[in-house]
């Protein structure tokens, strides 16, 4: 196979590219989803597409191409399978590397089961598209996300549709993301990921009077651990980069401050490693696999009680979550300044769980006062954040102090006392922006 497109890059800014296979007519084929379409990751390649307006004026030049072997074999049995098995290798003028897909086809369940079997000992996941692998080599960068940010909920769904779209859209961020997450690449791979593993877990809480079953509750426990993966990365990323970067700035030739950020660097160091031995591993891939298993059989239909929910337009499911949450948060903040700090941590878990359900069914009622709420809710969410890393940075400090030098626990000092001095700026930031959201109109209509 060759892959074509302009020396604009014109195909590869709409998602397509032109191919041209031995024996066979090109074809404009779709390497990346449209926004509009809903995305799962495993899903069977997009048919062919029509080239995009101008195409014509130009003149296509070879991208990259892939050259090797074609295996299908057939499995017997009460539910035959079909394995596709493609292996070789993508070259472009820049690089060529080895590459393989497997196309596993048949009934949804049993694929989903030979899948998981496979994937307990080798590291089968979901891949991006051969054409999208040898346009990334020809450009020398990683291949484009399917999926990216926060899932929007299509404004003419279901219940049961807009929960397929949403843990479609946050798998592929996941799957993106993972990768990222290796030591010296810069925090924000761990950052997305946690991101996205957090909007899953709001998501099934959300939706969860739909879709309350074994596999749901298996699902997310599965999610619950690997955030505990990830957590001490992140918590590391945000001390160095934050109070860290801060004490290293206010002290920069004090000796025992070094040695503190070496100390706390080393434990960054640890949590990355343990970190991506489990996104490595078969319980990760199995996490992938469950979840799309979720979206795939749907197993909430399961239960008789939760079929009309799942059939409700997802507005009317909407408006009245996002009212309970927004109700709720109010009597949580009733005299806000009144709140010591644990209480504040609390304030703002229901700060970002409204955020994420409201980031998600937003689009439902486009417009000014969905934007303004949403950014009003941000920036109490950023600045309860801001004192909650200064918490959470003395916590990690204090932890340091265990087996260290004898100079260490004197700069561990320093860090606390410094973290306790802008808290109290914290504070102001987090009431002030809280008021605001609290005079804020809701966008959405409960009926």
């Amino acid at each position: 196979m060759v892959w074509l497109d302009s020396a604009e890059g014109l195909l590869a800014r709409h998602g397509l590219v032109l191919e041209q296979r031995r024996r066979a007519e090109p074809a404009f084929r779709r390497t990346l989803p449209t926004a509009a379409t809903a995305c799962c990751p495993g899903q069977p390649a997009t048919p062919e597409a029509a080239p995009p307006e101008g195409w014509d004026q130009l003149t296509p030049v070879p991208l990259a191409a892939f050259t090797g072997r074609r295996s299908l074999i057939r499995l017997g049995g009460a539910a035959p399978i079909g394995l596709d098995l493609v292996h070789g290798r993508l070259r472009a003028v820049a690089d060529e590397e080895a590459a393989a897909r497997l196309t596993l086809s048949g009934d949804a369940a049993a694929v989903l089961a030979l899948a998981r079997t496979l994937a307990a000992d080798l590291a089968l996941l979901p891949a991006p598209a051969l054409a999208e692998a040898g346009r990334a080599l020809a450009r020398q960068e990683a291949p484009r996300p399917r999926r990216k940010g926060a899932p929007e909920v299509p404004p003419a769904a279901s219940v049961e549709a807009a929960i397929q779209a949403v843990i479609g859209h946050l798998l592929e961020v996941m799957l993106h993301q993972a990768p990222r997450c290796v030591l010296g690449t810069g925090p924000e791979g761990v950052h997305q990921l946690r991101v996205a593993l957090r909007r899953l877990r709001s998501a099934l809480k959300n939706f969860r009077p739909a879709i309350r079953c074994a596999e749901v509750d298996a699902f997310d426990k599965e999610l619950g651990l690997l955030a505990r993966r990830l957590g001490p990365a992140r918590d590391w990323d945000v001390f160095l980069g934050g109070l860290g970067a801060a004490l290293a700035a206010a002290v920069p030739a004090e000796k025992r401050c070094a040695q503190l950020l070496r100390a706390a660097e080393a434990r960054r160091d640890a949590a990355y490693a343990a970190l991506r031995e489990a996104l490595d591993g078969a319980g990760f891939r199995r996490l992938v696999l469950d979840g799309i298993a979720l979206v795939t059989l749907r197993p909430w239909r399961q239960a008789e009680a939760a079929v009309a929910l799942l059939d409700q337009p997802v507005a009317e499911f909407g408006a009245s979550l996002l009212d309970k949450r927004w109700h709720k948060l109010c009597e949580e903040g009733e005299d806000a300044a009144s709140l010591d700090a644990e209480a504040l941590h609390e304030l703002r878990l229901g700060c970002k769980r409204l955020r994420y359900a409201a980031e998600l069914f937003a689009p439902l009622w486009p417009g000014k006062p969905a934007r303004r709420f949403l950014q009003r809710l941000a920036r109490v969410q950023e600045a309860l954040g801001h004192a909650n890393d200064l918490t959470v940075a003395r916590s990690l400090v204090a932890g340091l102090a265990a087996g260290t030098p004898a100079a260490l626990p004197w700069a561990i000092g320093l860090a606390e006392g410094f973290a306790l001095g802008r808290a109290g700026e914290t504070r102001a930031e987090a009431l002030n922006a809280w008021e605001k959201l609290r005079d804020a109109k809701t966008f959405w209509d409960a009926g």
